[in-house]
């Protein structure tokens, strides 16, 4: 399905991270990176390969977020799609189709490839964390959920300088989405109105308590 949210990651400035940590492993890095950043905004490049090996689905756009749990992700290319996290529910618009789908989050970021980026920070309270060794210029983190129901069976995450520079997941059904961040500014004020959604006129509604809202 190719326009399914896949968590994804963000990079932290080399102003947020003292020179011990640049040499640090990539699981001290990740730590540290987890702990100073609370809201991020930026954009990103997302490939998705599905196990058969089929051609790769490529997508780009841009994020904002504010942690715990606000959200903002919004594919611009090839397609339309927002995702917006108040809090409490997740929010899907459909452009082209004027469909919005809502979910109640819950406590089910707690051991998503998401929470890297929009969760609470609990990392190694919902992870298993290992060194993955160097290759690419990056020091690689390898993340497995300790919990069932995750949705992903592995994550890998390259971090250089203290920045989270790519996200690398495998789903349970064999699919690896890769995220890239090419821009990505730390800890700016965000606009908390970004973290608010009301379906459009007209708009195709379909899920739970779809009464509140706020775009």
């Amino acid at each position: 399905m190719k326009r399914v949210f896949a968590g994804a990651v963000m990079a932290m400035g080399l102003l947020l991270a003292g020179p011990a940590s640049w040499a640090a492993g990539g699981v001290e890095q990740l730590r540290q990176f987890v702990k100073a950043t609370r809201s991020a905004e930026g954009e990103f490049e997302q490939t998705v390969l599905a196990k058969s090996g089929r051609k790769p689905q490529q997508a780009a756009g841009s994020f904002a977020f504010s942690r715990p749990g606000k959200f903002r992700w919004e594919y611009q290319t090839p397609y339309q799609q927002l995702l917006v996290g108040d809090g409490e529910r997740l929010w899907i618009w459909d452009r082209d189709l004027n469909q919005v789908t809502v979910k109640r989050i819950g406590d089910a970021l707690g051991a998503t490839p998401a929470a890297i980026l929009f969760g609470s920070g609990d990392l190694e309270q919902n992870f298993e964390l290992a060194e993955g060794g160097d290759s690419e210029g990056l020091a690689w983190v390898e993340a497995r959920p300790k919990q069932e129901g995750s949705g992903f069976e592995a994550m890998r995450i390259g971090l250089a300088g203290g920045q989270v520079k790519r996200m690398e997941m495998r789903d349970n059904f064999g699919q690896t989405t890769t995220v890239l961040f090419p821009r990505f500014v730390l800890n700016p004020p965000v606009d908390a109105g970004r973290f608010r959604f009301m379906p459009p006129t007209g708009a195709d509604v379909i899920g739970d308590d779809t009464t509140k809202g706020g775009r």
